[in-house]
């Protein structure tokens, strides 16, 4: 067994699990309600869209989660106005602010010497470079996470079956979908380091998507993604620790390889059941149609 525990024997790992635990956390709570709410293609969207902010931020200098952080924030914002101003649907606001984000990045990094050794970070993430300051920001960011999604969990519900009804119940569906663009570009941003901003939305999406069969109500989907989320991340550390691979790469690998199980499982297990409820029928069927016990034949 000791292919299994001498990774944790390494500081650098014990920091690079606590980080991706953190961030699998946060993104099993925000991408539950990505998946609910069909808006995949926003954090998609805002991954790629933190490469401009990235590039400025490493060739001047600045922390690059700073860089991220300033550059998903503003294509949030200007896809709001977007939508709200140039009367654009949220999915077309999102697509001209994606090509236009993603173009800007090429160029910069493009034209700059900088990059020579950190665009494979940019782009899928260093999480064996986490350190302790690190864990401090991503543990705040879990803490809002948390008490956002805590304090607008019904807004999101309503709005996620019924604009209307939420209006109707004084919940405020536009306030509430501000609110979760916002937790999405906090989520894309804290799994930045992690996976990069090409592998962002696997950590985003695969753990609810292979939750959200087993769980009957949104915490359960929440806490089951939280388990699979970390596992996801103890499984890619590992894999790298031993193969050599990258280990943004690895972990969104193993996110989406666990997301595919749960749908094969879930694809065999719903057969069998039906199948067995047919044969119950079957079997009930005579007993049913029969006359009551002491009735002339």
């Amino acid at each position: 067994m000791s292919w299994l525990t001498d990774p944790f024997s390494a500081v650098f790992f014990l920091r690079a699990l606590a980080g991706g635990v953190l961030v699998a956390v946060i993104c099993a709570i925000v991408g539950t309600w990505v998946v609910v709410r069909g808006m995949a293609f926003l954090g998609e969207a805002l991954g790629h869209g933190m490469l401009p902010g990235v590039a400025l931020a490493t060739v001047v200098g600045m922390p690059p989660m700073a860089g991220a952080a300033l550059s998903a924030t503003a294509m949030a914002g200007a896809i709001g106005i977007l939508q709200r101003r140039g009367r654009l649907s949220f999915d077309t606001s999102i697509g001209l602010l994606f090509v236009s984000m993603l173009s800007l990045g090429v160029i910069i990094v493009s034209h700059s010497r900088a990059f020579a050794t950190d665009a494979t970070v940019i782009l899928f993430g260093d999480i064996l470079a986490v350190e302790g300051a690190d864990l401090v920001v991503l543990g705040v960011a879990l803490t809002v996470t948390l008490g956002v999604a805590a304090v607008f969990h019904r807004s999101f519900v309503a709005a996620a079956f019924d604009r209307r009804i939420a209006a109707t119940l004084g919940l405020r569906p536009g306030l509430s979908h501000v609110v979760l663009v916002g937790l999405v570009t906090l989520a894309v941003v804290s799994a930045y380091q992690a996976v990069g901003t090409l592998l962002v939305v696997g950590l985003l999406l695969a753990p609810a998507v292979a939750a959200r069969p087993w769980a009957p109500r949104i915490p359960a989907t929440m806490a089951l993604a939280t388990l699979l989320g970390a596992l996801a991340v103890v499984s890619g550390l590992i894999l790298s620790w031993h193969a050599g691979t990258a280990a943004g790469a690895s972990i969104a690998g193993a996110a989406v390889l666990i997301a595919v199980l749960s749908g094969i499982l879930r694809a065999v297990i719903r057969p069998r059941r039906v199948r067995s409820a047919d044969s119950s029928g079957v079997e009930l069927a005579p007993i049913a149609s029969a006359p009551p016990e002491g009735e002339a034949a």
